[in-house]
């Protein structure tokens, strides 16, 4: 379950006593908050500091637990930059301010192994990696969820905008009551088991009402500017991460139209993204745009806008999270987390995911996440999803 205002109402506003509040099964563990153990993942912002902060209100005997993903001093001393020293030691500081144990995990080898080693090779195969997808599939919800069980947690809840929802076969995942703020489409990879002991307090909220309680918690983080980039590329430039783990790997080769036509080099694919316009380093008198990487030839290849429109995916490493099988099913397809999802349908055929969108996408990129809602209002369940392996183009009929 989520929080609903008035239990936000009652837990902060009417500021019930420790013992009243104790009282209660706030997270719907089948006990009262005196009775239950929560770990709480705390990255050191305002959203996991405030997730602690509700849950030892509730009464639950709360346990903060920061990772040491990965450290380096251009992250350190850059605001909005995730998994750095200066996070740790917000949370730290949060920590303490609320009276509650916290402990930082080691998991940079676990990290550098699952998620930037993956975040290089699938650059290098010419794919666009999703790497927050990764961390919260091969580290959050799986390394982190284990150690939460260790400590004898009965849940381990986060500062994620997503909600959990009991349905008529259990937990079901859908996206945050505030569109804006929406994380669902990073935590497709979630499975019904995780979902069932992971607990998302910020779900009904407004960020704007996260700060305020923040400050109302008396936390310093109440300020702090939200995370922009991706932790272990603090500058943004993503192509001198991939040679620094894969060095000579970034070989040059040609920018070729889509007709055939040589236009021009480029110093390596990993420079370049689908759907790009601008750096190709090319004269043309039309504007082009990136339309495929094609790695085992080195090759970019461009075309005009419309050949960016695609009208079906093959999705690998599906995960589903409703009973009802992908069988020609209606659905609502999101393949860029800021855009809104488009109706579709989702069949599996000799074993393979396909996704055919009703109304065309542009400039879907092989490796990015394909997330599938529901198609019936109000249309926020979660059903599942999976990554890009290949498109096919609209210009294909």
């Amino acid at each position: 379950m989520t929080l609903a205002p008035t239990l936000l109402d009652g837990l902060v506003h009417a500021a019930p006593s420790a013992a009243d509040a104790g009282a209660r099964d706030w997270l719907g563990l089948g006990r009262p908050a005196r009775e239950g153990r929560v770990v709480v993942a705390m990255s050191g912002g305002v959203d996991s500091s405030v997730t602690a902060a509700l849950v030892q209100a509730m009464g639950y005997e709360t346990i903060g637990i920061t990772l040491q993903l990965y450290d380096h001093g251009a992250a350190i001393a850059r605001a909005g930059a995730c998994c750095a020293g200066q996070d740790i030691h917000d949370a730290r500081a949060v920590a303490d301010r609320l009276g509650m144990p916290h402990y930082v995990l080691d998991y940079e080898s676990r990290f550098r192994a699952e998620v930037m080693e993956d975040f290089a090779d699938t650059y290098l195969a010419g794919a666009t990696p999703i790497p927050c997808v990764r961390c919260n599939q091969r580290v959050k919800f799986r390394d982190l969820l284990d150690t939460a069980r260790e400590l004898g947690a009965d849940c381990l809840a986060t500062g994620h905008y997503v909600r959990r929802l009991m349905g008529p076969a259990g937990a079901e995942l859908h996206a945050a009551q505030d569109a804006s703020r929406d994380q669902s489409y990073f935590l497709f990879a979630t499975t019904r088991a995780q979902l069932d002991y992971l607990r998302f307090p910020l779900g009904e909220l407004p960020k704007s009402q996260t700060r305020a309680l923040a400050e109302r918690f008396g936390l310093a983080v109440a300020e702090k500017p939200d995370s922009q980039d991706i932790c272990f590329v603090p500058t943004g430039r993503y192509a001198d991460v991939i040679e620094r783990l894969r060095p000579g790997a970034a070989e040059p080769g040609e920018i070729v139209h889509l007709d055939g036509r040589v236009l021009g080099r480029h110093e390596g694919i990993i420079r370049y993204t689908v759907g790009q316009r601008r750096g190709l380093g090319i004269a043309e008198g039309d504007p082009l745009f990136v339309v495929r990487l094609d790695a085992a030839r080195r090759q970019v290849v461009v075309g005009p806008r419309e050949a960016l429109l695609v009208t079906s995916l093959t999705l690998t490493e599906p995960n589903w999270l409703d009973d009802d099988p992908p069988a020609d099913r209606p659905v609502r397809v999101k393949v860029r987390s800021t855009r809104p999802p488009v109706p579709g349908r989702v069949s599996v055929l000799d074993g393979a995911w396909q996704v055919r969108l009703e109304v065309p996408e542009e400039g879907v990129a092989p490796g990015q996440a394909c997330v599938l809602y529901e198609a019936e209002a109000p249309g926020t369940r979660v059903l599942g999803g999976g990554f890009i392996a290949r498109t096919r183009s609209a210009l294909e009929g």
